[in-house]
């Protein structure tokens, strides 16, 4: 299926731990460290293979956000 017939059926992108591990330029095995370790992506299991939707990846990422320590703020200065 393409992802102009997907988004037809109102259906979600979804990455392969390959793709989601080169868009994010590490290993395939590093995905799958972080998901063993707990700290990886929430994936769809589909037969022996996993599956992340594109929104998961990004609310993982958002979660994964440092803030900008560089910042100094005003009220801190005494």
């Amino acid at each position: 299926m393409d992802s102009e017939r997907n988004s037809g059926l109102g259906l979600e992108p979804v990455l392969t731990t390959s793709e989601l591990a080169e868009y994010l330029g590490v290993r395939t095995q590093a995905i799958y460290d972080l998901r063993t370790d707990g700290r990886g992506p929430s994936g769809i299991r589909v037969g022996r293979e996993i599956r992340f939707r594109v929104s998961d990846v990004v609310r993982w990422l958002d979660g994964l956000h440092e803030p900008d320590t560089s910042v100094v703020d005003e009220g801190a200065k005494g």
